[in-house]
């Protein structure tokens, strides 16, 4: 009776009796480890477990990277808080399992490591006997689990520590490290490194010649490098002082690290087989938590869906910018300029004087020296950047170009003389892109002769390092300008979101809010420091005060006012805008640009906390909890993105969870605005939130949706169309 043919594993066996397993997961650009891969790799191990006639084996990738690990998407989909326990950790032990069974079989398994080997594709290779890999500049190995809030489940953490001792393999797994295949030689990972075309040679001789088929921690009397358990001084130095850091990096909110570190120590200790049941109890944990699923779904699955433009309007053909022209050579301006010179393309960069614009293009001259001398690269690499960029202050320099980026002060006069001018140098069909944060697409557009091909394109400071853009949808916004917008953010790498016209679109709205209960809560009293401390130890990157330091008090005071004439008598006024009002017009003190603001920035010594903040905001003799304020700050903008989908701002709880985690550095633990709601459990988060709203006002009260929401026991994720 024949067998039913793998699907992602084939094996060939040569007249020397040496079969090798060539992994190639169809249908997926990188091989994963999906259920038929693990079905298969069982299979495989149990053929070369009991066939006779093979002597050893070779396991190779069929693609240009060796594996990249588990099939995430699959792994949300498939476990969460009501899957069954005793099925899950079964599942769980599949590939510990067929890898224990591999590599003690009793004949010899080399890894021919041809490309990247990441997460669960380099657990399989350390289950080898024999590893080596490519010399690829573009290759990496590493179990970067971590970063989505997992350990390594099929044996990574048992088995690197016993290659490489216990301080270098916790250094690397809760890191999340990646390492180059030379690194990987010298720390002990692969046995050998050889050109891409005779990796499969190095393992034959060493089929021919040695052949081990017994790991090093099969043997008798094997130890640990390094030692392991309490009765070693090291290990307990190791984990005592790591424990401390990771516990002061991760502020309690990450429980992978923690997870690790007692995965390790724990396995350190027992045989093998025992340990590899410590590892698959802490990881069925991580699994069951929703802090791995919240980061699993928005920092794997949805930002991989968004890089893949999965909101680009299906007619359009894809568009490939050129030539693109940038107003304005100021930190955004300069930012947008680098970004699209080192993608490839011929940037003119305009401003009103030809000094103000070489000061722009010194932004990618700066950048580029420091990754020049860090060994990123070389100096012709670093000639040919800066030669894509031409300074001007001619508007005849931006005929033909593709696409044109204003981004010059938030005016709204100004914004509609660039468009003027700039407009008619577009190439045929070009666009017109406005790098506003909070004044609207459609009123902006209306200094345009095509508004159908003018869209808003929202970058973050800085330009090089923020992940994000946001694409703005005007109401004559056209899908042709939407999807070449949305081309050219691929073209840079970047992550984008589409979101709707609004004042202040969805990550500057929504952000507002975080600031200005910051600064709600100073007005009322609260100790500045406590307001601060809680916010970064909630995962935000900095506290609400030194957020508006940095963005500047100046440019708060000004959208503001420009609010307050738009709305008139809808505008909503908060303490804030007096804080803000005092700050800018009486105190002058303006944010971080200024060297003052609620902070004071000594040139010989770090910023602190104005002094004078006390006198003006005397403090209120009660003190809120450290809850309370983290309730506040982190509800508010829950709170406003649930808003911003009622209103149509966002057509997707993902986008919110993208553009808040990657946008403004929502605390990447929840998965997001909408994922910590999910967190909280949506019953809960109204209760609270009844109550904030009870004690701080309106700006607190839960929209119908989410209260009917809870009512009828329904979800953003589980229960979306």
């Amino acid at each position: 009776m024949n067998e039913t043919p793998m699907k992602t594993i084939g094996i060939e066996v040569d007249a020397d009796g040496i079969a090798t397993l060539t992994i190639d997961v169809q249908g997926r650009s990188m091989n994963v480890i999906t259920p038929a891969f693990l079905d298969d790799l069982e299979r495989a191990v149990e053929r070369i477990a009991s066939d006779g006639d093979i002597r050893g084996v070779i396991v190779t990738s069929g693609k240009d990277a060796f594996m990249a690990g588990a099939d995430l998407i699959g792994l949300v989909e498939a476990f969460d808080e009501r899957s069954d326990l005793t099925a899950t950790i079964g599942e769980c032990r599949k590939l510990q399992s067929a890898l224990r069974r591999l590599e003690t079989c009793g004949k010899p398994v080399a890894a021919a490591i041809n490309g990247t080997a990441l997460g669960g594709g380099l657990e399989i290779c350390l289950a080898c006997h024999y590893r080596v890999a490519a010399d690829r500049p573009d290759a990496v190995l590493g179990l970067p689990e971590v970063q989505v809030g997992l350990l390594p489940g099929g044996g990574g953490t048992q088995r690197l520590p016993r290659l490489i001792g216990i301080e270098r393999a916790l250094q690397l797994i809760t890191q999340g490290r990646h390492v180059s295949a030379t690194e990987a030689l010298e720390l002990g990972i692969v046995h050998a490194v050889a050109a891409p075309g005779k990796v499969l040679d190095t393992i034959r001789t060493w089929l021919a010649e040695s052949g081990d088929a017994a790991q090093p921690w099969d043997r008798k009397g094997f130890r640990i490098p390094g030692g392991a358990g309490l009765t070693n001084p090291a290990v307990v130095q190791t984990q005592m002082v790591g424990t401390a850091l990771l516990q002061k990096a991760t502020n309690h909110n990450y429980p992978a690290p923690i997870a690790i570190m007692s995965a390790v120590y724990e396995g350190s200790v027992l045989p093998m087989d025992r340990a590899l049941e410590v590892e698959t109890r802490y990881f069925v944990s991580l699994l069951s938590n929703p802090v791995s699923r919240n980061m699993m779904r928005t920092l794997f699955v949805n930002k991989g869906a968004a890089d893949k433009l999965v909101r680009r309007p299906e007619g359009p053909p894809t568009r490939e910018v050129k030539k693109l022209g940038v107003l304005g050579a100021g930190m955004m301006g300069a930012g947008i300029a680098y970004v699209s010179a080192r993608a490839g393309m011929a940037v003119v960069l305009l401003d009103t004087t030809a000094e103000k614009a070489e000061e722009g293009k010194d932004y990618s001259r700066e950048l580029l020296r420091k990754r020049t001398q860090r060994g990123k690269l070389t100096d012709d690499e670093s000639a040919a950047v800066l030669a894509r960029i031409e300074t001007t202050t001619s508007y005849d320099s931006l005929a033909g170009a593709d696409l044109v980026i204003e981004a010059v002060f938030e005016e709204r006069k100004i914004k509609a003389e660039v468009t003027k001018a700039a407009e008619p140098q577009l190439a045929a069909g070009g666009v017109f892109a406005s790098n506003t944060s909070t004044l609207p697409i459609t009123g902006l557009a209306k200094a345009s002769q095509h508004p159908e091909r003018f869209i808003g394109i929202h970058f973050f400071s800085p330009v090089d390092r923020m992940p994000l853009v946001e694409i703005i949808r005007g109401r004559e916004t056209g899908s042709e300008a939407v999807a070449a917008a949305l081309d050219y953010v691929r073209q840079l790498g970047k992550t984008p979101i589409v979101v709707n016209d609004s004042r202040g679109f969805y990550t500057s709205r929504v952000f507002g809010t975080f600031s200005r209960e910051g600064i709600n809560m100073l007005a009322e009293g609260v100790n500045p420091a406590l307001i601060e401390n809680v916010a970064k130890h909630a995962g935000m990157p900095v506290g609400p005060l030194a957020v508006t330091d940095e963005v500047s008090l100046e440019l708060s005071w000004h959208v503001m006012k420009q609010g307050m004439a738009d709305l008139g008598a809808d505008y909503v006024a908060s303490p804030a805008d007096e804080v803000i009002r005092l700050f800018v017009e009486k105190l002058e003190r303006s944010g971080k640009r200024a060297g003052r603001g609620f902070y004071e920035y000594p040139h010989d010594g770090p910023k602190h906390l104005w002094p004078g903040l006390e006198r003006h905001f005397p403090r209120a003799g009660r003190q809120p909890s450290p809850e309370e304020v983290r309730d506040r700050l982190l509800y508010i903008q829950a709170l406003e993105s649930v808003r911003c989908l009622d209103e149509k701002v966002l057509e997707f709880a993902a986008d919110a969870d993208i553009g808040s985690v990657f946008g403004w550095g929502f605390p990447a633990w929840t998965g997001g605005t909408v994922s910590f709601i999910e967190w909280v459990g949506l019953q809960r988060f109204v209760d609270r939130a009844d109550r904030l709203a009870g004690a701080y006002g309106p700006r607190f009260d839960v929209p119908e949706s989410l209260r009917s929401m809870a009512e009828r026991g329904r979800a953003f994720y589980r229960d979306a169309a």
